[in-house]
Protein backbone atom coordinates (compact mmCIF):
# COMPACT_ATOMS: atom_id res chain seq x y z
CA UNK A 1 0.00 0.00 0.00
CA UNK A 2 0.79 3.48 -0.50
CA UNK A 3 -0.20 6.48 1.07
CA UNK A 4 -0.36 9.72 -1.44
CA UNK A 5 -1.02 12.83 0.43
CA UNK A 6 -1.29 16.82 -1.27
CA UNK A 7 -0.03 19.59 1.25
CA UNK A 8 1.14 23.47 1.21
CA UNK A 9 4.42 23.77 2.64
CA UNK A 10 6.06 27.44 2.19
CA UNK A 11 3.16 28.97 0.02
CA UNK A 12 3.61 25.94 -2.29
CA UNK A 13 1.20 22.80 -3.17
CA UNK A 14 3.40 19.79 -3.27
CA UNK A 15 2.27 16.26 -2.70
CA UNK A 16 4.26 13.04 -2.51
CA UNK A 17 4.08 9.62 -0.30
CA UNK A 18 3.25 9.61 3.87
CA UNK A 19 5.38 6.75 5.76
CA UNK A 20 4.37 7.47 9.37
CA UNK A 21 5.08 11.52 9.59
CA UNK A 22 7.53 11.49 7.12
CA UNK A 23 6.86 12.78 3.61
CA UNK A 24 8.46 11.75 0.52
CA UNK A 25 8.47 14.69 -2.41
CA UNK A 26 7.73 13.49 -5.57
CA UNK A 27 6.84 15.87 -8.96
CA UNK A 28 4.89 15.13 -11.79
CA UNK A 29 1.57 13.66 -12.41
CA UNK A 30 0.67 11.79 -9.44
CA UNK A 31 -1.36 9.67 -11.68
CA UNK A 32 0.94 8.85 -14.20
CA UNK A 33 4.35 7.46 -12.91
CA UNK A 34 5.43 10.74 -9.99
CA UNK A 35 9.46 11.04 -9.77
CA UNK A 36 10.64 10.77 -6.54
CA UNK A 37 12.51 14.33 -5.73
CA UNK A 38 14.57 12.55 -2.72
CA UNK A 39 13.40 15.52 -0.81
CA UNK A 40 11.49 14.49 2.80
CA UNK A 41 9.42 16.72 5.25
CA UNK A 42 7.66 16.15 8.32
CA UNK A 43 3.59 16.12 8.29
CA UNK A 44 3.81 18.61 11.13
CA UNK A 45 5.83 20.86 8.54
CA UNK A 46 2.77 20.89 6.36
CA UNK A 47 -0.46 21.91 5.67
CA UNK A 48 -2.82 18.35 4.08
CA UNK A 49 -5.03 19.10 1.60
CA UNK A 50 -7.64 17.00 -0.35
CA UNK A 51 -5.49 14.28 -1.35
CA UNK A 52 -5.72 15.02 -5.24
CA UNK A 53 -6.75 18.26 -7.47
CA UNK A 54 -10.65 18.45 -7.23
CA UNK A 55 -12.68 16.88 -9.95
CA UNK A 56 -16.44 15.88 -9.79
CA UNK A 57 -17.61 14.30 -6.75
CA UNK A 58 -20.23 12.16 -7.20
CA UNK A 59 -21.95 10.61 -4.50
CA UNK A 60 -24.81 7.47 -4.10
CA UNK A 61 -27.43 7.74 -2.46
CA UNK A 62 -29.74 4.23 -0.66
CA UNK A 63 -26.59 1.94 -1.15
CA UNK A 64 -26.28 0.16 2.07
CA UNK A 65 -28.53 -3.03 3.14
CA UNK A 66 -28.68 -2.06 6.72
CA UNK A 67 -29.91 1.50 6.07
CA UNK A 68 -32.59 0.22 3.01
CA UNK A 69 -33.63 -2.42 6.19
CA UNK A 70 -33.99 0.66 8.91
CA UNK A 71 -36.13 2.82 6.21
CA UNK A 72 -37.64 0.76 4.71
CA UNK A 73 -36.65 1.34 0.92
CA UNK A 74 -36.56 -0.69 -1.77
CA UNK A 75 -32.88 -2.32 -2.83
CA UNK A 76 -31.99 -0.23 -5.99
CA UNK A 77 -31.75 -1.69 -9.21
CA UNK A 78 -28.89 0.22 -10.53
CA UNK A 79 -26.83 3.18 -8.29
CA UNK A 80 -28.90 5.57 -7.50
CA UNK A 81 -26.58 9.08 -7.57
CA UNK A 82 -25.92 12.89 -7.24
CA UNK A 83 -23.16 15.40 -7.99
CA UNK A 84 -21.82 17.66 -5.29
CA UNK A 85 -19.89 20.73 -6.40
CA UNK A 86 -16.17 20.94 -6.18
CA UNK A 87 -16.70 23.91 -4.32
CA UNK A 88 -17.42 22.03 -1.86
CA UNK A 89 -14.21 20.22 -0.70
CA UNK A 90 -12.71 20.36 2.53
CA UNK A 91 -9.40 18.98 3.50
CA UNK A 92 -8.82 17.31 7.28
CA UNK A 93 -8.03 18.80 10.07
CA UNK A 94 -10.13 21.97 7.83
CA UNK A 95 -13.87 23.50 9.30
CA UNK A 96 -17.04 22.63 8.30
CA UNK A 97 -18.66 25.99 8.33
CA UNK A 98 -22.78 26.34 8.13
CA UNK A 99 -23.73 28.29 5.11
CA UNK A 100 -25.16 31.84 5.77
CA UNK A 101 -28.72 30.74 3.83
CA UNK A 102 -29.63 28.04 5.96
CA UNK A 103 -30.85 27.16 9.71
CA UNK A 104 -31.79 23.98 9.92
CA UNK A 105 -29.55 20.53 10.64
CA UNK A 106 -26.39 19.57 9.39
CA UNK A 107 -25.72 15.92 9.50
CA UNK A 108 -22.77 13.94 8.90
CA UNK A 109 -22.08 10.52 6.79
CA UNK A 110 -18.94 8.54 7.10
CA UNK A 111 -18.22 6.83 3.52
CA UNK A 112 -15.50 4.88 1.61
CA UNK A 113 -14.23 7.38 -1.43
CA UNK A 114 -13.17 5.95 -4.72
CA UNK A 115 -10.37 8.29 -6.73
CA UNK A 116 -10.17 7.73 -10.12
CA UNK A 117 -7.11 7.61 -11.80
CA UNK A 118 -7.75 8.30 -15.58
CA UNK A 119 -10.07 8.94 -18.30
CA UNK A 120 -13.06 5.97 -17.50
CA UNK A 121 -16.08 5.56 -20.32
CA UNK A 122 -18.15 2.78 -20.66
CA UNK A 123 -16.12 0.06 -19.21
CA UNK A 124 -17.38 -2.90 -17.77
CA UNK A 125 -17.19 -4.42 -13.84
CA UNK A 126 -14.15 -6.27 -14.70
CA UNK A 127 -12.16 -3.93 -16.21
CA UNK A 128 -13.49 -0.51 -13.47
CA UNK A 129 -10.45 -1.62 -11.36
CA UNK A 130 -7.90 -0.20 -13.82
CA UNK A 131 -9.10 2.89 -13.28
CA UNK A 132 -9.33 3.37 -9.32
CA UNK A 133 -6.45 4.92 -8.43
CA UNK A 134 -6.83 4.06 -4.97
CA UNK A 135 -9.43 4.86 -1.57
CA UNK A 136 -9.46 7.70 0.57
CA UNK A 137 -12.33 8.59 3.53
CA UNK A 138 -15.35 10.78 3.06
CA UNK A 139 -17.50 12.76 5.24
CA UNK A 140 -20.43 13.91 3.33
CA UNK A 141 -22.07 16.55 5.01
CA UNK A 142 -25.79 17.26 4.34
CA UNK A 143 -28.42 19.78 4.99
CA UNK A 144 -30.88 17.98 5.19
CA UNK A 145 -33.56 20.08 6.20
CA UNK A 146 -33.08 21.58 2.51
CA UNK A 147 -34.13 18.13 0.99
CA UNK A 148 -37.38 18.20 1.06
CA UNK A 149 -37.91 21.61 1.81
CA UNK A 150 -39.92 22.85 -1.34
CA UNK A 151 -42.47 19.90 -2.34
CA UNK A 152 -42.24 20.28 -6.32
CA UNK A 153 -38.13 19.24 -6.22
CA UNK A 154 -36.20 17.70 -3.96
CA UNK A 155 -32.96 19.65 -3.50
CA UNK A 156 -30.19 16.87 -2.96
CA UNK A 157 -27.44 19.64 -5.23
CA UNK A 158 -28.00 22.55 -2.60
CA UNK A 159 -28.58 20.39 0.28
CA UNK A 160 -25.14 19.14 -0.27
CA UNK A 161 -23.10 21.35 -2.09
CA UNK A 162 -22.25 24.17 0.28
CA UNK A 163 -18.85 25.13 0.53
CA UNK A 164 -17.18 22.55 2.86
CA UNK A 165 -19.63 19.80 3.05
CA UNK A 166 -17.45 17.74 0.80
CA UNK A 167 -14.26 16.39 3.46
CA UNK A 168 -12.02 14.02 2.01
CA UNK A 169 -8.88 12.94 3.10
CA UNK A 170 -6.51 12.82 4.82
CA UNK A 171 -4.81 10.68 2.39
CA UNK A 172 -5.09 8.31 -0.46
CA UNK A 173 -4.40 4.90 -0.55
CA UNK A 174 -3.48 2.84 -3.54
CA UNK A 175 -3.01 -0.85 -3.65
CA UNK A 176 -5.86 -1.23 -0.62
CA UNK A 177 -8.50 -4.38 -1.40
CA UNK A 178 -11.74 -2.29 0.17
CA UNK A 179 -13.54 -5.82 0.12
CA UNK A 180 -12.80 -6.27 4.30
CA UNK A 181 -12.57 -2.75 4.75
CA UNK A 182 -15.01 -1.13 7.42
CA UNK A 183 -15.88 2.42 8.01
CA UNK A 184 -16.30 4.48 11.67
CA UNK A 185 -17.58 7.45 12.43
CA UNK A 186 -16.42 8.70 16.11
CA UNK A 187 -18.54 12.14 16.89
CA UNK A 188 -16.63 13.79 19.62
CA UNK A 189 -15.52 10.97 21.21
CA UNK A 190 -18.33 8.30 20.41
CA UNK A 191 -18.36 6.15 18.03
CA UNK A 192 -21.58 6.22 16.09
CA UNK A 193 -21.07 4.61 12.54
CA UNK A 194 -18.87 1.44 12.53
CA UNK A 195 -20.24 -0.76 8.82
CA UNK A 196 -18.13 -3.24 6.46
CA UNK A 197 -18.00 -2.27 2.74
CA UNK A 198 -19.92 -5.57 2.67
CA UNK A 199 -22.62 -3.63 3.83
CA UNK A 200 -22.81 -1.67 0.51
CA UNK A 201 -25.37 -2.73 -2.07
CA UNK A 202 -23.11 -2.22 -5.24
CA UNK A 203 -19.33 -2.30 -4.50
CA UNK A 204 -16.84 -0.30 -5.89
CA UNK A 205 -16.00 -2.22 -9.27
CA UNK A 206 -19.80 -2.05 -9.36
CA UNK A 207 -19.84 1.29 -9.18
CA UNK A 208 -17.51 2.42 -11.39
CA UNK A 209 -18.58 0.49 -14.69
CA UNK A 210 -22.27 1.97 -14.10
CA UNK A 211 -21.37 5.51 -13.85
CA UNK A 212 -18.54 5.29 -16.59
CA UNK A 213 -21.73 4.34 -18.91
CA UNK A 214 -22.99 7.68 -17.97
CA UNK A 215 -20.41 9.56 -18.40
CA UNK A 216 -16.84 10.50 -17.72
CA UNK A 217 -15.26 10.12 -14.98
CA UNK A 218 -11.74 11.87 -15.34
CA UNK A 219 -8.40 11.32 -13.40
CA UNK A 220 -8.97 13.10 -9.58
CA UNK A 221 -12.81 12.51 -10.14
CA UNK A 222 -13.95 10.78 -6.19
CA UNK A 223 -16.41 8.54 -6.03
CA UNK A 224 -18.42 8.39 -2.29
CA UNK A 225 -19.62 4.96 -1.90
CA UNK A 226 -22.78 6.15 0.23
CA UNK A 227 -23.49 5.40 3.71
CA UNK A 228 -25.07 2.80 6.45
CA UNK A 229 -26.80 3.43 9.58
CA UNK A 230 -25.87 5.82 12.47
CA UNK A 231 -25.80 9.35 10.82
CA UNK A 232 -26.88 12.34 12.62
CA UNK A 233 -26.89 15.93 13.27
CA UNK A 234 -23.80 18.02 14.52
CA UNK A 235 -23.84 20.56 16.96
CA UNK A 236 -21.72 23.76 16.56
CA UNK A 237 -18.15 22.57 18.25
CA UNK A 238 -19.04 18.69 17.09
CA UNK A 239 -15.58 16.65 16.00
CA UNK A 240 -16.48 13.85 13.48
CA UNK A 241 -13.94 11.44 12.44
CA UNK A 242 -14.18 9.16 10.08
CA UNK A 243 -11.54 6.30 9.96
CA UNK A 244 -10.67 3.37 7.45
CA UNK A 245 -7.98 1.17 8.43
CA UNK A 246 -4.99 1.17 5.52
CA UNK A 247 -6.15 5.08 4.80
CA UNK A 248 -5.96 6.67 8.28
CA UNK A 249 -8.52 9.47 10.05
CA UNK A 250 -9.95 12.25 8.50
CA UNK A 251 -10.97 14.96 10.81
CA UNK A 252 -13.08 18.20 10.64
CA UNK A 253 -15.03 20.08 13.47
CA UNK A 254 -18.17 22.12 12.83
CA UNK A 255 -18.88 25.31 13.61
CA UNK A 256 -21.70 27.46 13.03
Amino acid sequence: MTHWIRFEHAGVVNFGTLTDNTISLHEGDIFNEPCDTGVELRLEEVTSLIPTAAGKMIALWNNSRAMAEKLKQATPIEPLYFIKANGCYLGTQETIRKPPSYAGKVVFEGELGIVIGRKCRVVSKDESSRYIFGYTCINDITAVELIGKDSTFQQWTRAKSFDTFGAVGPVVTTGLDPAHLSIRTVVNGQERQHYPVSDLIFQPAEIVSALSQDMTLDAGDIICCGTSVGVGSMKPGTVVEVTIEGIGTLRNQYVD
